[in-house]
């Protein structure tokens, strides 16, 4: 898979990571309106392992994505520089 076709897969497992935050989110809200205390502190602990989750995620594509942008420039500063000289110097 070529480095565009990955970046995307990555971002739409981010999308998804997110909108299943988003919605253990919304429930934590509901169980805390209602509430359904004991409940809503079950539901937390999920809402932040799924934040972990999408954070721990989201700083590999991240620290992914510098690493390419290091070594994409490593090889245009490479092809910048003029070609050795192979004459002796006087």
């Amino acid at each position: 898979m070529d480095n565009k076709s990955n970046f995307d897969a990555e971002s739409l497992m981010l999308d998804a990571k997110k909108a299943i935050l988003e919605e253990q989110h919304r429930r934590f809200q509901d169980l805390q309106a209602a509430g359904m205390w004991p409940e809503a502190m079950q539901q937390l602990q999920v809402t932040l392992a799924c934040a972990a989750d999408l954070l721990q995620d989201s700083v590999g594509l991240l620290e992914r994505a510098v690493e390419r942008r290091k070594q994409q420039n490593a090889s245009s500063d490479r092809n910048l520089l003029p070609p050795p000289n192979d004459k002796p110097t006087e």
